[in-house]
């Protein structure tokens, strides 16, 4: 695997590896651009985490940015689809700007069916690996 310029895999403090940026970087960057491989529901798999392009198509990411851990408040987000190709896409943005050395953390935001426990540590830590809760339309009465 091909190390990725201003990118480095480390021990997290999370958990597991983590991938830490070694350069600064401004909110609304692109990081790097993911190597990765499409797959389809129906097809054999070797790997458990994937992005969800969309129902039943998957992306795997195959470089260092594999080791990105979660967070339920993210500093970078994931920008990924399918080409009009068929091919698979993804990218690192940072949220706000990032200083040398820190990890970069992406919200999961995996389906219910999917969750897991969380570990992040965040002030705001949602407990699970899930997508947020969408806040439900509140319809103001008439006054009378």
């Amino acid at each position: 695997m091909a190390r990725l310029p201003g990118l480095k895999v480390v021990r997290s403090k999370v958990q597991g590896y983590g991938l830490v940026t070694t350069r600064r970087r401004k909110r609304g960057s692109v990081i790097t651009n993911v190597e990765g491989v499409l797959w389809r529901a129906k097809e054999r798999r070797d790997d458990t985490y994937s992005l969800i392009l969309e129902p039943g198509v998957f992306f795997d990411m195959v470089d260092q940015t594999r080791w990105v851990n979660h967070s339920c408040e993210p500093n970078v987000v994931v920008e990924a689809g399918v080409t009009k190709a068929g091919n698979g896409w993804a990218q690192l943005q940072a949220l706000r700007d990032l200083e040398p050395g820190e990890e970069l953390f992406y919200d999961y935001a995996l389906p219910p069916e999917l969750k897991e426990r969380c570990h992040c540590g965040a002030k705001s830590c949602r407990g699970w690996i899930v997508e947020p809760m969408k806040p439900t339309s509140s319809r103001k009465r008439s006054p009378a």
